[in-house]
């Protein structure tokens, strides 16, 4: 199925747009009851999902892009050429955006359960996605390891016997 290219415009731009929204208020009001609400939701993946569904079919109407996937031995100046169509391009984009925003969501929640502080990592994870998941992983170590020696007491307990 060949998609016009006003479509595809539209449908990769309506997807950065959907996605900031939950980006902002996990970002700007992390606590906010909003907030929680909105991202205790699972229905903006379905949707993301769907849309990814749609273009991932129709981007494969081209039957070298399915032979080209195909084959084991696909090497990365294949996979270039494929994503020189903007169909597949904007394909491949929806997939990076819903995974980044999965993966923000992952971060707030793991923030809210444990008390770490998230923006920095949410900021970048919304840019750069696997580098806010380190962002996170090592705040939340170094957060844990700071919570963990602050409980503990710096002197032993005396006891009486």
């Amino acid at each position: 199925m060949i998609v016009d290219p006003s479509l595809l415009d539209l449908l990769f731009n309506g997807a950065n747009l959907f996605v900031l929204p939950f980006w902002t208020l996990m970002v700007l009001v992390p606590n906010a009851k909003l907030t929680r609400t909105v991202m205790g939701s699972l229905l903006p993946f379905a949707a993301l999902a769907g849309l990814y569904l749609f273009l991932f079919v129709t981007s494969f109407s081209n039957v070298q892009g399915i032979e080209a996937l195909a084959d084991p031995n696909l090497n990365l100046v294949d996979l270039a050429a494929l994503f020189a169509s903007p169909h597949v391009t904007a394909t491949g984009w929806v997939h990076f955006v819903a995974f980044d925003l999965f993966v923000g969501r992952w971060i707030y929640w793991q923030g809210q359960d444990s008390g770490v502080f998230t923006r920095h990592s949410l900021a970048l994870c919304l840019f750069a996605g696997p580098l806010g998941l380190l962002c996170h992983l090592l705040t939340d170590a170094l957060w844990q390891r700071f919570r963990s020696s602050s409980k503990s007491p710096s002197q032993p307990v005396a006891t009486t016997e």
